[in-house]
């Protein structure tokens, strides 16, 4: 195959990758028995590629598929005939490959991913991209997706990449040239539009306490989701803040061009902000568009440790399926199913402590479904992060820093937090020897 003779040599700008139509694109060709393939999470998945290589699947024999926070159904349980799915995370379409039993999780810190795929442990070997046409250097843009793909490109054996012209062009440590690039199917396709469903009353109840602890001139990191995208929203009278985030969406898009974002005070890549990932709609991605204020890095860098603890005053928010009293985060499983993951949530966390003024926030509201408690007095998953860990909780009813606090300490504030109805039940069965405990509520997903 063309790509095992030049993947491993130095760039030649004058290898041309080979053009591809759609319907002469033939997977069974690229893509060898027990290979694993892999694309971006989201708006950059590929789609005419995706979806060509499942429908090629039985042609390939038995291979195995990496996915991301997928946006789209085009991975299905039926596809899992011939195909092992493996993902580190369980949102979005991924959800219903879990109902079924048939995906695999990863259960990884998002900062060992670069380590894992570029020492061969988690080898990625076809790669399928969606590029942004080359820029007047010949450098392809890896567009809305770079994080992880920026190590997955030191291994693969074959690049496939869609060259999308409506594609964001956006600034990275890692471009693309032709000689890098196997095959290349040209198309002109817009791009569907990832959005937050609507904040609630809970939800904007907890953007507000969580805003509360941003100070003017504080570097931000935000997960997915209402409450992410409700807390920007209460940040409109801020001054002179900064991002630095595994992903970013709509709402950065407005506080940057409102002035609130421009990372004047960020003691490292002032003026810049700094993510791997744009979830979100038009705004962002035409926003983002040829912006040399947005600067898309790879995962070993957005989620260092030590390169967030080197940022003062940086705020880590994310969320989680529930947390015990004693600060013990479940951010994976809800009702016996995986809708979570590890993700990068320890990485920020302890990037936040680490850092002089951080701000380490877990937010979430205090109930899910038909009223089952969030806050509960034994986790009914994981634990995917340590009470070691644990920081500041944020939930509708209030702020729960739990920072040098002992046990019974952490007990009460997160009791004050906790919903009302449930107060009464927790404090019982926390204070009950544990021969007499039956079981804290079920949540529901």
């Amino acid at each position: 195959m063309r790509s095992s003779l030049f993947r491993n040599l130095p760039t030649d700008a004058n290898i041309m990758p080979l053009l591809l139509e759609a319907d002469s694109v033939d997977f069974a060709s690229i893509v060898r028995p027990g290979d694993t393939v892999a694309w971006g999470q989201a708006n950059a998945e590929p789609l005419p590629l995706t979806q060509k290589l499942l429908e090629q699947r039985h042609g390939i024999g038995a291979f195995r598929v990496f996915l991301g926070a997928s946006s789209f159904d085009t991975c299905r349980s039926e596809h899992a005939d011939c195909i092992d799915f493996v993902s580190y995370c369980g949102t979005g379409a991924n959800r219903a490959l879990a109902k079924a039993g048939a995906l695999d999780i990863l259960p990884c810190h998002y900062s060992q991913f670069p380590q894992m795929m570029e020492s061969g442990q988690f080898p990625i070997d076809v790669l399928l991209l969606q590029l942004a046409p080359p820029d007047s250097q010949g450098r392809y843009s890896l567009s809305i997706a770079h994080e992880y793909l920026i190590p997955a490109l030191k291994q693969a054996r074959v690049v496939v990449a869609e060259v999308n012209e409506q594609a964001p062009w956006t600034y990275g440590e890692r471009y693309l040239r032709d000689g890098e690039i196997d095959f290349i199917l040209p198309t002109s396709r817009a791009l569907p539009e990832s959005s937050s469903s609507a904040a609630s009353a809970t939800d904007l109840a907890i953007a507000r306490h969580t805003a509360g602890l941003i100070e003017d001139g504080a570097t931000i990191q935000l997960g997915l989701g209402a409450i992410p995208e409700a807390i920007l929203g209460c940040l409109t009278d801020r001054r002179n803040l900064g991002i630095h985030s595994g992903t970013i969406g709509d709402k950065v898009a407005d506080l940057m061009q409102s002035g609130v974002i421009n990372n004047a005070h960020k003691n490292i890549d002032t003026g810049k902000t700094i993510a791997g990932v744009m979830m979100g709609g038009r705004r962002i991605h035409e926003f983002a568009h040829r912006n040399d204020a947005i600067e898309f890095r790879s995962t070993r860098y957005t989620h260092d440790p030590h390169v967030l603890a080197s940022i003062d005053r940086f705020v880590a928010i994310n969320s989680a399926v529930e947390v015990d009293l004693s600060g013990q985060i479940n951010a994976e499983i809800a009702g016996g199913v995986y809708v979570g993951a590890v993700g990068g949530a320890v990485d920020f966390l302890r990037g936040a402590r680490r850092s002089r003024g951080g701000v380490p926030v877990i937010a979430l509201p205090s109930t899910a479904g038909k009223g089952a408690t969030r806050i509960v007095a034994s986790l009914n998953g994981p634990v995917s992060t340590p009470r070691s860990d644990a920081g500041i909780v944020v939930t509708e009813y209030g702020v729960a820093d739990l920072r040098g606090l002992t046990l019974r300490q952490r007990r009460e504030r997160m009791l004050a937090i906790a919903h009302p109805d449930h107060r009464g039940a927790l404090d019982q069965f926390a204070g009950a020897p544990p021969s007499n405990r039956s079981g804290s509520a079920t949540l529901v997903a």
